[in-house]
């Protein structure tokens, strides 16, 4: 089965959120303070991403994470609206490669690079499962 997507550079893809009492830092045991967690900026970005992917893939196929590196530069406290944008910056064959961004009501809080695979879904889930 090839893989054979309209993914390309350029494309981009935005997801919205809410920071509440459920993704601070203190509640997802990655910091003591009530503000958004690092992870769960990490894991919207990755949404962003992973949208934009699903999106452009053929049946049977679908993206899976392989790479994040991120900074969270600013704090955002629970009440606050939060987005993340997803950018293609390069395909080669299987392999995405994107550009991350969060932001806030106020600012940009976080920024980094993204990268995701092309796999089929059976194939690689049986693959997995073979772990049991």
């Amino acid at each position: 089965m090839e893989f054979k997507s309209n993914i390309a550079a350029g494309m981009t893809h935005e997801v919205h959120g809410a920071v509440t009492e459920e993704n601070t830092a203190r509640a997802v045991g990655s910091g003591s303070l009530d503000v958004y967690a690092t992870p769960c900026m990490a894991a919207l970005m990755e949404r962003a991403a992973a949208e934009l992917c699903q999106r452009e893939c053929p049946a049977g196929w679908t993206t899976v994470g392989t790479a994040l590196s991120i900074a969270h530069r600013a704090a955002t406290p629970v009440g606050l609206s939060v987005r993340a944008v997803a950018a293609v910056t390069a395909v080669d064959g299987r392999k995405i490669r994107l550009k991350v961004t969060a932001y806030d009501a106020c600012e940009e809080i976080g920024a980094g690079t993204h990268e995701r695979f092309a796999v089929a879904s059976e194939k690689f889930m049986a693959k997995a499962e073979g772990k049991r």
